[in-house]
């Protein structure tokens, strides 16, 4: 921290009329984790599998636990699934098990036709599952308003749940850094960003998206990382003071039965 004094104090934010106290270092280690899961889990969302992203992190270790909501049961079962798919690569990823991801990856997140989990929010609202509607624009002001740059000369819809993932990470970076500055305007600013942008978007859809990937992903990895997303997810509706909403309709769904 840039100023030791404040280690003893406490941050104060109101949340959901409530009001939490949480140390300096609570919050600093709570912002880094969370910026650190939820930017990993955004690239590895985003990214085609390649050997050259995807073999180091089985050789870093990097599924033997998580910075962040690492309590959440799917957190738990999502490493280990991910702990089993890294064992069986642990001497090299053989060309069928890169094969494995790269199909897996195109049926979830790139085929064409109906897709058993769509990665973009627009789609779950939309009975004719149709890209770049309200949800769409609605989170391109939100990543304009905190200068985020997520599909820089992509034609990729900004309500991507790669890039929604990624926002929120992009926001507890930001948050640390209003922190450690002292700046505890711009720090409740920043949380009550992270705070709507979750009620308003990821919440909405995020949870259902990583349930059906869950259901339908064909590799222990995607279905490892959806565990992942949806613990953190649930993990950050617990320090907001938010609820999941489980009543909600998707009508793109339903259209593709």
């Amino acid at each position: 921290m840039s100023d030791p004094s404040r280690s003893s104090k406490f941050w104060r934010f109101c949340l959901a009329g409530q009001t939490e106290h949480f140390t300096a270092e609570e919050w600093s280690t709570l912002l880094m984790g969370e910026a650190l899961l939820f930017g990993l889990l955004g690239r590895m969302l985003y990214a085609n599998p390649s050997r050259e992203w995807i073999e180091p992190l089985v050789g870093d270790g990097l599924f033997e636990g998580a910075p962040f909501a690492e309590t959440q049961d799917d957190v738990i079962h999502g490493l280990a699934l991910l702990a089993e798919w890294s064992a069986a690569a642990s001497d090299g990823l053989t060309e069928a098990g890169l094969a494995d991801l790269r199909a897996d990856f195109t049926r979830l997140f790139a085929g064409s036709g109906t897709m058993p989990a769509p990665p973009w929010e627009s789609v779950y609202f939309s009975e004719e599952r149709l890209l770049f509607q309200e949800e769409t624009t609605d989170v391109r002001r939100w990543f304009a308003r905190l200068g985020l740059h997520v599909n820089s000369g992509s034609k990729e819809p900004d309500d991507h749940i790669a890039f929604e993932l990624s926002f929120v990470a992009h926001c507890a970076e930001q948050a640390l850094q209003a922190a450690e500055e002292g700046d505890t305007g711009a720090f409740a600013r920043l949380l009550a960003a992270q705070r709507e942008f979750l009620e308003q978007h990821l919440l909405r859809w995020g949870p259902k998206w990583a349930e059906l990937i869950d259901e339908h992903a064909r590799t222990d990895f995607y279905r490892g990382i959806a565990l992942l997303t949806r613990g953190a997810l649930k993990e950050m509706a617990l320090i907001f003071g938010l609820d999941i909403p489980h009543d909600l309709r998707y009508p793109g769904l339903a259209a593709s039965r």
